[in-house]
């Protein structure tokens, strides 16, 4: 992108705090896993209680290492983790309220949203996952443990493009206004 997703704007806010905002009234708590420029983005953070800030120094090691340090700072009893993804700022509300729904009617070890078909993000993890992806090595992808489980997991079809959105280049940044 050539530029701190977290920090670009969409809908009045940050990447980031559009999240935050979207996340917090529908979780316990939020723990955010910063990497690069970790000091300019936590500047631009709000300040609410129930969000906790990790910094994961080894970013550079790519996603697996931010997602370890994320899943190693929630409390221990949380059955069920909500996995956000930065870069998918458009996915919309009612899209986490079905996912963080399906987690009480399902013995599934993972909820992942669809839209035409397509797997997306944020996706909801089960302890028992979490445990997984915890313990693999650096080399390993946390996709591995997903596809691992895609036998037994419930896909939850949305009508929301914004879980396949992933804002990865400045075009699809610019295409970002047409759904948003």
């Amino acid at each position: 992108m050539g530029r701190d997703k977290a920090l670009l704007a969409y809908r009045g806010k940050t990447f980031l705090n559009h999240l935050i905002h979207l996340a917090l009234p529908r979780v316990e708590s939020l723990v955010v896993v910063l990497g690069h420029n970790e000091q300019l983005i936590s500047e631009s953070l709000p300040s609410f209680q129930r969000i906790s800030v990790v910094v994961n120094r080894d970013y550079d090691r790519g996603m697996l290492s931010s997602l370890q340090k994320g899943l190693e700072s929630t409390p221990a009893n949380a059955d069920w983790i909500l996995w956000m993804l930065v870069d998918h700022p458009a996915v919309r509300g009612r899209t986490l309220d079905a996912l963080i729904a399906s987690t009480s009617h399902t013995p599934a070890p993972l909820v992942i949203p669809r839209f035409n078909g397509d797997r997306g993000h944020p996706i909801m993890v089960s302890r028992r996952v979490a445990e997984r992806m915890l313990q693999l090595d650096q080399s390993a992808s946390p996709q591995d443990v997903v596809r691992s489980h895609y036998a037994e997991t419930r896909f939850v079809d949305v009508d929301d493009a914004g879980v396949i959105l992933d804002v990865d280049r400045p075009l699809d940044y610019r295409g970002l206004g047409a759904t948003g």
